[in-house]
């Protein structure tokens, strides 16, 4: 751009500012630490993604034109401060995924829920990662063990599940903080629609609580948006 500092300051930066003033920023914040709480893969925020990449672009472009007009440098820094944090946030949420996908990524490909959790971009690294494990292990170790003991998914030929796939252990405990008013939850993750039964151990979160339990009962709540994970 060939603007001059005097009309960075009286129309592009209040651009930039309404920008930056966005809640998508503090919406791809949630979406990284309920990733990076959560014990499972989470379904891939598509959208959200999409604009967070659309909208760095147009903050690059800002900052560059800021610098080269010679706005003021401190402002200029300030500036590149907020494209530093959206990126650092964008790049942490796809690598959490990706460090999941690698960890799972057997139960995941057999897992429809799973699946369809995924980008497409990560379906293609999920069956590549697969693709190249199993070729090493093949080459490396199965080959060279009894016919009984060759597969990568399980202990022997009589094993009855995949028992060499690691699982997601929906048991363990997260801190939840309720945004929007839960249905009844219940310490053993069943849960009812309508209204309390007789048992006494359910529990209502609302707006502003924050709780500590295992992950399972909350899992349809964080799918709705109605708790996030701290």
């Amino acid at each position: 751009m060939g603007s001059s500092a005097g009309e960075w300051s009286a129309e592009q930066i209040d651009d930039y500012e309404t920008l930056i003033s966005t809640t998508d920023v503090e919406l791809l914040k949630k979406a990284w630490r309920n990733e990076k709480v959560s014990p499972e893969i989470l379904p891939f925020e598509e959208a959200l993604v999409k604009r967070a990449k659309e909208q760095i672009q147009l903050m690059e472009e800002t900052v560059d034109d800021f610098v080269e007009s010679g706005h003021d440098p401190l402002i200029a820094s300030l500036y590149q401060m907020d494209l530093d944090r959206a990126q650092f946030l964008l790049r942490s949420y796809l690598r959490v995924r990706l460090q999941k996908i690698e960890k799972f990524m057997f139960y995941i490909w057999k897992t429809d829920t799973y699946r369809n959790r995924l980008s497409m971009e990560e379906e293609k690294f999920t069956e590549r990662c697969i693709r190249d494990i199993g070729k090493h292990l093949e080459e490396t170790v199965l080959s060279n063990l009894p016919d009984n003991y060759q597969s990568v998914l399980n202990q022997s030929v009589i094993s009855e599940e995949d028992d060499m796939v690691p699982e997601p252990l929906l048991d363990t405990f997260v801190v939840a903080k309720c945004e929007r008013t839960t249905r009844p939850l219940y310490l053993d993750g069943s849960r009812q629609s309508t209204g309390f039964d007789s048992r006494d151990d359910h529990f209502l979160m609302v707006p502003g609580d924050l709780c500590i339990l295992r992950y399972r009962p909350f899992q349809e709540e964080l799918m709705s948006g109605n708790i996030s994970l701290v």
